[in-house]
């Protein structure tokens, strides 16, 4: 799994004859799925998402996570993020689990998460056209990938 991760002072997603999700401060995340992804990755996602330290303490430094913070979470569905643009002009996307196999695991990540946040997560519309908006606040952005499996 591969994450995009911003801290965010808001962000939105909409799509297409629906109410936005939207957050007032806290992180906005772009997830991923690769093929061979299993619950495992999306435990170890969950995890770290909740508990990175990304936020700044009363001394300004980066030591505190969103779980701390009180802050929300927005977590989109982006198949893109395994791209591979490293050939010709046009990205190819067999990097990306297919869509019966990255939704569930998707879903899993949002389960998981808002259960070790303590709150729920706001999400998109998973294979849906979105746009997404946002405040970057720092700014701040990470890419996390998920521990390769021996």
């Amino acid at each position: 799994m591969r994450a995009v991760v911003q801290r965010v002072l808001s962000a939105s997603v909409t799509a297409a004859s629906r109410n936005p999700s939207e957050i007032a401060g806290g992180l906005l995340v772009l997830l991923g799925v690769a093929p061979g992804d299993t619950l495992a990755e999306a435990e170890w996602m969950s995890r770290k998402l909740v508990h990175l330290r990304i936020f700044d303490d009363d001394t300004g430094r980066m030591n505190r996570s969103v779980h701390d913070t009180g802050g929300e979470m927005l977590l989109v569905s982006q198949f893109t993020l395994y791209g591979d643009a490293s050939r010709g002009n046009r990205p190819g996307f067999s990097g990306s689990a297919d869509f019966e196999t990255a939704r569930p695991l998707y879903e899993s990540v949002v389960r998981l998460t808002g259960q070790e946040l303590g709150r729920p997560v706001r999400t998109g519309w998973y294979g849906e056209s979105m746009q997404v908006a946002l405040v970057n606040n720092g700014p701040v952005t990470l890419i996390l990938d998920t521990p390769r499996r021996p």
